[in-house]
């Protein structure tokens, strides 16, 4: 007796072994095909009520029609070819997913040409790693308005719920993986704060750092409850059993990264969106790289020892504050340069459905998102997350912390990219005066490029030799 099955999943890696069961634990019927078999034996046997497939062509027509298939692949060639093998075997208004983190002009590309064969294509940006793969992850879609439909409710049930459930149509093409691109590059940067204030306490204050988990402790009990917060109290409390040292402090200061960081940075730069703490989140990582240059300066380039920072309960309060207002300026950068991204490549966005579906499952889930909910219910129009008047508030109220925290650090001989960056374009945006007039005019001085006028319309030139 032929058995047709619900959904059908390529790729078992870590993210599709844990949201296959993600689907079969919710009632779904599976057909699962890895290019490694291997992979495909291991889960069936552990799993007998899932069917393995060893042959494209087996898992296809395993599938009820119309077929839907989640692809659940490294990003880049491989997604294509897999898309090459099935399109033969795929028929008129099957649904072919990409869950995986492709570049969003990617997922452009394979939408259009999919979309001429009558195949509903959607690029899923899935947030929250093997855990929330499994228990429920945030599920940004984007594509095929009737591909989304039709998988909607299978959709919904996996997905983790704050306020309904954390899964949302965010527009045609690839706006699924472009927010979840957008959400990358603002986790990126909240990361790399988190470890600013890590190394400010230790390396600053000299905390140990049982000392420096308490203070997190209690910043994720407040205004900065996040799963990272939450998670960075977790890292500090664990231990090597080999040293019985804490195990942050072995692990080698060389940060890795996949890309995506980078993508929001390239986009923001293509797009003409300032997005600097993001863009220093990036940079931290690359700068972490050079690990055996960094020693080798480190000997040479002003051997003064960093000072300490006064651990006092003002220090620790400032420096809270200074994390908050750069957290506020990562999300705020995020979303403008989605709202750029939606009149540029004709994404209908909802801004606020974006709040609500990051405040479960995914990485950068955040007490905050209540408030940038908030904020775009209000005003569905807003240019930029610091001009909601409850923010803009809270900013003010931040400002002074935030300044005296950066000269500490400079002190202390302790970098800060990101937060030093947030406080920039904090500044930057709130100036009604900046000096690109000198950099026109050395623009046209050099190269005679032309210059805007404040009393008069128009471009102007001037003859500078004269």
């Amino acid at each position: 007796m032929l058995v047709e099955l619900d959904l059908g999943i390529i790729g078992l890696g870590v993210m599709g072994h844990s949201i296959a069961l993600n689907f079969q634990n919710h009632g779904y019927s599976l057909a699962v095909y890895n290019r490694t078999e291997q992979k495909t034996r291991e889960l069936t046997q552990n799993h007998p009520e899932i069917y393995g497939k060893y042959k494209l062509n087996d898992f296809v027509n395993s599938l009820s029609k119309p077929r839907k298939i989640l692809l659940m692949m490294t990003a880049g060639p491989a997604v294509d070819t897999t898309i090459a093998n099935l399109t033969g075997s795929l028929t008129r208004e099957d649904i072919l997913m990409d869950g995986g983190n492709s570049h969003f002009q990617d997922t452009e590309r394979r939408f259009n040409q999919l979309k001429k064969e009558g195949i509903h294509f959607l690029g899923i940006g899935v947030s929250g790693g093997e855990e929330g793969a499994l228990r429920g992850p945030c599920i940004m879609a984007g594509g095929s308005r009737r591909g989304y439909d039709a998988v909607q409710e299978m959709l919904n049930a996996i997905a983790a719920k704050a306020d309904g459930a954390c899964c949302q149509f965010l527009g045609s093409g690839g706006a699924g993986h472009y927010v979840k691109m957008i959400h990358n590059g603002i986790e990126y940067a909240i990361i790399q704060i988190i470890a600013e204030a890590y190394d400010l306490l230790t390396r600053g204050a000299r905390l140990t750092t049982k000392q420096t988990r308490d203070i997190f402790k209690n910043w994720s009990t407040g205004e900065m409850n996040s799963f990272l917060m939450e998670i960075a109290t977790e890292v500090l409390s664990a231990e090597d059993p080999n040293t019985n040292l804490p195990l942050v402090s072995i692990i080698l200061d060389r940060a890795q990264q996949k890309g995506t960081g980078k993508w929001t940075s390239q986009n923001a730069f293509d797009l003409g969106i300032p997005t600097p703490t993001i863009d220093a989140a990036v940079s931290a990582r690359n700068m972490s790289a050079l690990k055996d240059e960094r020693v080798y300066a480190s000997k040479y380039l002003n051997k003064t020892q960093e000072n300490l920072v006064n651990h006092t309960e003002h220090f620790v309060s400032t420096l809270g504050d200074a994390m908050e207002a750069s957290i506020i300026v990562s999300y705020a950068q995020g979303f403008h340069l989605m709202r750029a991204a939606a009149k540029e490549y004709q994404y209908s966005i909802p801004f606020e459905e974006v709040a609500r579906i990051w405040k479960g499952g995914c990485i950068i889930r955040a007490k905050l998102l209540d408030s940038i909910k908030a904020a775009y219910r209000s005003n569905p129009t807003l240019q930029n997350l610091l001009l909601d008047p409850k923010i803009t508030a809270n900013m003010n109220g931040l400002d002074t912390n935030w300044r005296e925290l950066t000269i500490q650090a400079k002190k202390a001989r302790i970098p800060i990219p990101a937060i030093d960056a947030s406080l920039g374009y904090y500044d930057s945006y709130r100036s009604q005066l900046l000096p690109a007039n000198m950099i026109q005019a050395l623009r046209d001085r050099f190269g005679s490029h032309g210059y805007e006028r404040t009393d008069k319309l128009g471009q102007h030139h001037t003859n500078w030799s004269n």
